[in-house]
């Protein structure tokens, strides 16, 4: 029997991903995937140290044709766009909007995946796809639990594909955790996912905790 993620069609198209160690490689791979006309924004949390001020969508944003950039606080959220936390401040949604705040540290860095993840599911709901990719700790962890407790998604890279298998893994551990895909169909399934389409996923895989 074929498993599949979606099966009610309902349009996902607010997508959250969160990466520490090794997501650098890894986001530019997912984002590698999706269109420039993509009926979706995109949230991207890549923990980083407070000294790395430079902008980093350019890099990110290096293989694909959706736009990339790094917001300033108060700016619109737009279909097509990927958001890139900047450096030493939380980033999350607020009903339109993308608000940066200081406060203090989550997981020990700040910009941390949480506060995005939480904020999504409070704000959009079941339109809310949660993909958290390679990293150590367990960043991203309760984010997904707000994402599927408000009727959203959430998807893992391959803990054994990850440069660094325990934010994954951990995911795998704490929540019901819909799909452990590769990066590359990673951005296949949000394609389909934007577009109200069921996604075809095998078995999740096994955590090694």
């Amino acid at each position: 029997m074929t498993i599949t993620m979606n099966p009610g069609g309902l349009k996902r198209d607010v997508f959250v991903v969160g990466a520490s160690a090794g997501g650098i490689r890894a986001v530019i791979e997912m984002l590698s995937r999706l269109p420039a006309a993509l009926p979706a924004i995109v949230g991207i949390v890549i923990h980083r140290g407070a000294v790395s001020s430079f902008d980093w969508s350019p890099s990110l944003g290096m293989k694909t044709k959706l736009r990339v950039v790094e917001p300033s606080d108060g700016d619109p959220l737009t279909k097509g766009t990927a958001y890139v936390a900047p450096a030493d401040c939380h980033m999350t949604f607020e009903h339109g909007r993308i608000a940066l705040r200081g406060g203090a540290k989550e997981h020990h860095t700040r910009p941390a995946v949480d506060p995005l993840f939480t904020s999504a599911a409070l704000a959009y709901g079941p339109r809310v796809v949660g993909v958290v990719l390679t990293g150590g700790g367990h960043d991203g962890m309760q984010g997904l639990l707000s994402i599927t407790t408000a009727g959203g998604l959430s998807i893992v890279q391959r803990p054994s594909e990850a440069q660094v298998a325990s934010m994954p893994e951990y995911a795998i551990a704490k929540d019901h955790v819909c799909a452990s895909l590769t990066v590359d169909k990673i951005g296949d399934a949000l394609v389909l996912l934007a577009d109200g389409r069921a996604v075809p996923v095998g078995g999740v895989e096994s955590p090694k905790l």
